[in-house]
């Protein structure tokens, strides 16, 4: 799966907010997310981010491009 900086995800479950739409913040080993809604941030390790997206709503660029 390829993620990028910037793209915004749906995942499976809600956030205890509400939100599902997350916003790929830090790319590596770990993928750092924030929610759309209450900007709470969350560091998944890149295995267990890939199980967790439904999908991509929003594509973002790239920093290096």
């Amino acid at each position: 799966m390829e993620i990028k900086i910037g793209d915004v995800v749906c995942l499976k479950k809600k956030h205890p907010c509400g939100s599902d739409q997350w916003q790929v913040v830090r790319v590596g080993a770990d993928i750092g997310i924030r929610c759309q809604k209450c900007h709470r941030r969350v560091l998944l390790a890149r295995g267990v981010f890939e199980r967790r997206v439904k999908g991509a709503l929003s594509r973002g660029s790239s920093v290096l491009e």
